[in-house]
């Protein structure tokens, strides 16, 4: 069984005013000088999957300039025994709409035939920089088990917007807060449920496997403490802390206060104290335990999109990230500014040509 694209088209996205990509199941190795828009390929598969896209940019920015009229992607998706004709476009800036197999759908419908990850640049700080990244990527896994976790972390952040605003506005009628609350207190159960389900599976994904990155042992932490864990004991508190929350003009207790810590199993360091490297083959090794558990889980492996993963790793660890990669058995794309970084891969992989001509990005197939 598969997950992978085998026909992949851009219309105006980005710097692609055309680009028709013809696959099979092997891995894709894009390479080509730093603009020639290869991360713009990257970033149109990371759109069929729920969610804003690698780069969280919107709808408007996708589109090309100067026309900037609208843009559209469309792949064959061969998902387990099933092949998907998926459409994903926007109007003028208007919000993105989905079609799958000449259905309309919502963008949460894509997590139930396709499970997209990635590692990108602007990740390489995760374990250095603010929580908020952390929660995002923990996330980002988590909706790769659980579809419908974007939707229950969407009920949760917009019940929590609308306390906030009355928090801010100092309102202190009790009846104002109650279904807030009550609406925020579900959803938090079921985000923490579906957190520490992706962890656990994360943890098993890295037992005993075999591979050359080392292994990432993940907590979630809070700044203060741990929300309750049944949903009327939070909706209890959220209440008890309205005071305190009215002070501060938000809301001080829940899943979104919520931090990930990492440590380098092998050497007991967290994450954050590790060396670049470190922290780099760490997140590999985070990407690869996701993708394995996806295959237990979801019958295949994930597509997997690895910008310039290449050139961040030394030869050794460059070939072993291949070799797993191949054993996984996943359509994993990546970039990179020249086609020897991809020698290891060998007939493995499927490559691609990318180049920029007076503001136009090509493709080519060799």
């Amino acid at each position: 069984m598969a997950l992978c694209l085998t026909a992949l088209t851009l219309s105006h996205f980005r710097s692609h005013k055309t680009a028709r990509l013809a696959l099979d199941g092997r891995p894709v190795a894009l390479f080509g000088p730093n603009g020639a828009g290869k991360t713009n390929i990257l970033e149109a598969v990371s759109l069929f999957s729920p969610g804003r896209g690698l780069r969280r940019s919107s709808a408007q920015d996708m589109a090309r300039r100067p026309e900037a009229l609208g843009w559209k992607t469309t792949a064959e998706l061969r998902s387990l025994h099933q092949v998907h004709e998926v459409e994903i476009w926007s109007e003028e800036g208007a919000p993105r709409q989905v079609r799958i197999d000449g259905k309309a759908a919502a963008q949460t419908a894509l997590g139930r035939v396709a499970r997209v990850l990635w590692l990108i640049p602007s990740m390489d700080r995760l374990w250095i920089e603010g929580a908020e990244g952390r929660r995002r990527f923990l996330d980002r896994m988590t909706l790769s088990f659980e579809p419908d976790h974007a939707e229950v972390s969407l009920a949760y952040d917009k019940a929590m917007r609308e306390r906030n605003r009355l928090l801010k506005d100092m309102v202190r009628e009790p009846s104002w807060y109650t279904a807030l609350e009550a609406q925020m207190a579900e959803a938090a159960i079921s985000i923490s449920a579906n957190r520490d389900s992706a962890l656990r599976q994360l943890a098993l994904a890295q037992k005993d496997a075999a591979t050359a990155f080392p292994t990432a042992t993940l907590e979630l932490v809070y700044a203060e403490t741990p929300p309750p864990a049944s949903e009327e004991d939070l909706r209890a508190a959220l209440s008890d802390h309205r005071a305190r929350d009215m002070a501060a003009g938000r809301t001080l207790i829940g899943p979104h206060r919520a931090d990930l810590f990492g440590t380098y199993a092998a050497k007991d360091i967290p994450a954050r104290d590790c060396s670049t490297g470190e922290q780099k083959a760490l997140l590999v090794s985070l990407i690869l335990a996701n993708a394995r558990a996806l295959a237990e889980s979801f019958g295949a492996p994930p597509l997997l999109l690895l910008d310039e993963v290449a050139a961040h790793l030394d030869p050794d660890r460059r070939a072993a990230l291949y070799d797993e990669i191949a054993a996984l058995g996943a359509q994993a794309w990546m970039t990179g500014t020249e086609r020897a970084l991809f020698d290891a891969l060998g007939d493995r992989a499927q490559y691609f040509e990318v180049t920029e001509t007076e503001g136009t990005s090509g493709v080519r197939a060799l």
